[in-house]
Parts: C-alpha cells; structure tokens; sequence
C-alpha cells in the first residue's frame, strides 16, 4: 500500500488509515521511519476539543511511541495558543500558526528531530495541508480519517474536494 513519494501524486497519501494509534512501531518499522509530524485538530484531537479525556486513548498512544524512542513534532495550523495548551499535554515539541502546506514549516519541523524527511512521516486529516505539504517535503505522507464533521467553514468546503480525489484513489470515506 505503500509507495515512495517520488512515484506518486502530490495529493496522494502513501498510506490511509482510520485512525492515529493505528501507527504501531511495526507499521513505522516496515516504512523504515523514525519519526511523525502530526496534525492537531481532527488527527490527535476532535476539532476545537480541549477535553482531555475523550483523547485518553490517543495520549497513551503518544506516551508509548515515545517509549519506543519514535520522535514526535505537532505541526498544527491551529492557533498558537490551542496547540501551546495540547503541548502542555501531548509532552513533546511542535507549533502552531505553521502555515501548511508551505514546505518550509515541514523543513523546520524535520530539523527539530534531526532525521531526513525519508524517515519522517506527516499524519493528518487533510490532503490540501498535511498530505500536499508532507509531499512536496519528500516526506512518507498518512492520511487519517477526521475526528469530527464540525469544522471551519473553508475546511467544509475542502473535504468535497478531498473526497473526490481519494475516491479517484480508490478510497470512499463519508465525512
């Protein structure tokens, strides 16, 4: 399912899956990656959610991955006072405000965990800014189901779009 950045669309993700913890160290491992840019809103948490406990799950998910020595980066164009608050939580670094997809926030990102965008991976739940951006980085792009249907309302507008192309891709998610 898997395939290098150079030999597909820039709006293609290498790998779709449901949801964030279905990222094991045996997934990353047979991707050969070492580290995950992710996504704040509608990957790790519910749109506009500050409720930590209905993501218990995907901060234990978090904390394993750590474990296991998998570098971690919150890149989230979210603003800089909601990622700063999940931060607090999530323990590790990232930003927010990162303008993605411009491929310098994805640059910046990589640096801060002093791998090559071959062994980092960008998750996320839209092809236009995570998947797009993760690309043209030369990085191993994961699409992730949203979390929630409330959204912006350019981000309404955006996932039609997105579900025309993955259904091109052979992907037919109802958001």
């Amino acid at each position: 399912m898997s395939r290098p950045a150079a030999s597909r669309s820039l709006l293609r993700p290498a790998d779709v899956i449901d949801h964030v913890t279905h990222i094991t160290p045996e997934f990353l491992a047979d991707r050969n990656l070492r580290g995950l840019l992710l996504d704040l809103d509608n990957t790790l948490v519910p749109y506009g959610s500050y409720d930590e406990a209905g993501v218990a799950q995907t901060l234990a998910w978090v904390r394993d991955l750590k474990l296991t020595g998998v570098g971690l980066y919150l890149l989230s164009n979210a603003t800089g006072q909601r990622a700063s608050f999940w931060l607090d939580k999530l323990e590790f670094q990232g930003v927010g405000l990162a303008g993605k997809p411009n491929p310098r926030a994805f640059r910046k990102a990589v640096r801060a965990l002093n791998l090559p965008p071959a062994q980092v991976g960008m998750v996320g739940d839209q092809l236009f800014t995570d998947v797009l951006g993760g690309n043209l980085s030369g990085m191993h792009t994961i699409l992730v189901r949203p979390l929630a249907t409330n959204a912006l309302p350019h981000t309404r507008v955006a996932r039609r779009l997105e579900r025309a192309v993955l259904k091109r891709y052979g992907h037919d998610w109802q958001y």
